[in-house]
């Protein structure tokens, strides 16, 4: 330590120590306002940087590219070996609980999302908070959707629509509605075509919502980089999923799914105290 500064700090301690009772008793009085102020601004400060993440959503993951053009604008993009995407704070996108067709291929297309059943109409809503992309009309594909982008590091897109009630640049809160449901573009009946997306990366929905039960599968979803991830391909090529069942326990799944209750831990970010809930998605390799 400087000789300055230790010199400071001992004519500090001896101003403190020769304070009379009454400049010790201002101190003490004052010690809970002092706490106060500083709770005040710390609320001032997380209200701050909560508005900044709306703003700015998953900046150290997007810095500047921010194109309202294409649902995947990101080829090229740099993206992290492995990323835990926080899924609290949700909202389910419909209150629809019937899925009329699953992500993979169909007709030798690739289906990046989830269609759920809706009606014209019918409420769409946000499924995080977050801030509105694209709004566009694809005759041929989406139809009118909509592309939100959350702090999580999600972008959620929402497609098929009848109306879009955002536009570009919406902070949108998680819940808010931000379309109806609808037919429109390259659609057989009505539905809502829903879309996970990091980075570009088309995500199974199923791996972080339940629509049969109205809620999330986990609290978070731990996005893993393999040899098969690219801007064109989805992120799970080659894992291995579980959903747990009604009186399962880490140790049965492990046995049964042939790995260890530390594997299961690992990949999934929990311990072996977690309380697994139906429904739940685990990932087993």
């Amino acid at each position: 330590m400087h000789l300055r500064k230790l010199k400071t700090l001992v004519a500090a301690a001896v101003a403190l120590v020769s304070l009379d009772g009454s400049a010790q008793d201002l101190l003490a009085s004052q010690a809970p306002i002092d706490r106060t102020l500083k709770s005040v601004d710390s609320l001032s400060l997380k209200l701050q940087l909560m508005a900044e993440d709306l703003e700015y959503p998953a900046f150290d993951l997007y810095e500047e590219n921010w194109d309202t053009r294409f649902v995947n604008a990101y080829k090229g993009i740099a993206v992290p070996d492995s990323f835990r995407i926080d899924l609290t704070g949700y909202a389910m996108p419909t209150e629809s609980r019937r899925i009329t067709s699953k992500y993979g291929y169909r007709w030798r297309r690739m289906h990046r999302g989830l269609d759920v059943k809706v009606y014209v109409g019918d409420t769409i809503r946000s499924a995080f908070d977050g801030k509105v992309r694209v709004v566009k009309y694809e005759p041929r594909g989406y139809g009118k959707y909509v592309v939100i982008r959350h702090p999580n590091g999600l972008e959620t897109v929402y497609g098929h629509l009848s109306k879009q009630i955002v536009k570009v640049g919406d902070i949108v809160k998680a819940g808010e509605p931000i379309g109806l449901g609808g037919n429109t573009g390259r659609s057989t009946g009505s539905h809502l075509h829903f879309e996970t997306r990091f980075l570009g990366i088309a995500i199974n929905p199923i791996f972080m919502f339940d629509f049969e039960n109205q809620d999330i599968v986990c609290d978070s979803y731990l996005f893993v980089k393999d040899k098969s991830t690219s801007s064109k391909s989805g992120s799970s090529g080659g894992s291995k999923y579980y959903r747990v069942r009604s009186g399962d326990s880490l140790s049965k799944i492990a046995a049964r799914q042939g790995t260890t209750i530390d594997r299961l831990c690992r990949l999934n970010g929990i311990t072996r105290k977690t309380i697994l809930r139906p429904g739940q998605m685990l990932k087993c390799s």
